[in-house]
Formats: structure tokens, C-alpha cells, sequence
């Protein structure tokens, strides 16, 4: 297993535009999960194709030079990441669905990433709250 290094955040009150912006991208996230819950679509279906989501990733994308460097960038890559996992085990679950012998692992797998995608939302977003920058891989 590799070393994390923990980012923690200043207390001067520096990047509260940015941090603003990351909370918006949580909530949207976690708009997308919800919607997942509380119709009939899957959390991952929801998290993936969702617009609160999309619209979410489209505002990563576009804000992310203005915290390169800083305690906020692991939480953009922590939300791009957990956007692009998730598409990918979907695209997975989705092959899978094409043989009758993989559809109750399909089902598993598009159970699991939502499990995992609420973790990730629900998790970044009380890191992002207690003002700590999210784990990444520690640098030799």
C-alpha cells in the first residue's frame, strides 16, 4: 500500500472563491446521487449522465488552473476522478450486460459504484468542510 500525504489547508482564509466553487461541484455531485436514490434510475446512471454532474465537470474543467498548486487541486482531482472511475465501471457494467452469464455481475458492479460514488462524494465533501485537502500518492 502507498504512503498518503495529507495537504492540510491554510487558515488565512485564501482561495475562499475556489473553495466556494468546490462546494458548488460537491453539491451538484451529490444532486446527480440523490436523484439516483430517489427515482428510478441507478446512483452511478444518475452520477454519470446526470446535469448536475456534467454540469459539475464542466466547471472542474474550466476552474482548475486557478487552485493548480494548492490544497483545493486534490479535491478537483478527487471529483474528476471519481467521475471518470465511475464512467468506466459503468461502461464496464454495460459489457458485461451483453452476455446473459454477466448480467447478475453487472448488477453487482453498478451497485458497488454507487455505493462507492456516495463514499466519495459524502467523504470529499466533510474534508472539504473541515478546510484539508484531500489524500494523494506521496511524491519519492
Amino acid at each position: 500500500m502507498t504512503d498518503v500525504e495529507v495537504i492540510p489547508a491554510p487558515d488565512d482564509g485564501t482561495l475562499d472563491g475556489p473553495r466556494a466553487w468546490c462546494h458548488v461541484m460537491y453539491g451538484l455531485h451529490a444532486l446527480s446521487a440523490l436523484s439516483g436514490i430517489l427515482t428510478s434510475a441507478t446512483i452511478v446512471g444518475a452520477f454519470v449522465f446526470g446535469w448536475p454532474s456534467i454540469i459539475a465537470v464542466i466547471i472542474n474543467y474550466v476552474t482548475r488552473d486557478k487552485v493548480a498548486g494548492s490544497w483545493l487541486a486534490t479535491h478537483w482531482r478527487w471529483q474528476l476522478r471519481t467521475f471518470w472511475f465511475a464512467a468506466l465501471w459503468l461502461l464496464m457494467a454495460g459489457v458485461l450486460m451483453l452476455t446473459l452469464i454477466g448480467i447478475p455481475a453487472a448488477i453487482l458492479v453498478v451497485v458497488s459504484t454507487g455505493l462507492w460514488v456516495l463514499y466519495r462524494v459524502i467523504r470529499g465533501w466533510l474534508v472539504l468542510r473541515d478546510r484539508r485537502g484531500m489524500p494523494v500518492p506521496a511524491t519519492a
